[in-house]
């Protein structure tokens, strides 16, 4: 299983933490220290859609209407901390840690 995230991410420090104490094997890759491939990148997108970029963030806020208007796999590779965090691939995708991703990987 491999958890895609940013070591500073609240929400991805827990979720690294549940499952490891739950037994569960755990890669852990950083954003910011190893920034996704195209094509990795293009098969979280096509999960989930735009549900991939984190509006909500900072980095998001920091954006002109510009920025905000560019292809969203341009713009979660100029800027790997607007994924939604955290993305877990246990052979199937998971996006975010909300009780139902917890209940489908605890």
């Amino acid at each position: 299983m491999k958890l895609y995230g940013i070591k500073a991410c609240d929400t991805c420090r827990k979720a690294l933490k549940m499952l490891q104490e739950a037994g569960r094997e755990v890669t852990f890759v950083d954003l910011r220290d190893t920034p996704l491939d195209a094509d990795l990148l293009r098969r979280f997108h096509e999960t989930f859609g735009d549900k991939l970029v984190n509006t909500r963030s900072t980095t998001w806020r920091g954006l002109d209407d510009s920025e905000r208007a560019q292809n969203p796999l341009d713009l979660l590779a100029a800027h790997p901390t607007l994924m939604k965090r955290p993305v877990i691939d246990d052979g199937t995708l998971y996006l975010g840690w909300a009780k139902d991703t917890q209940q489908a990987l605890l």
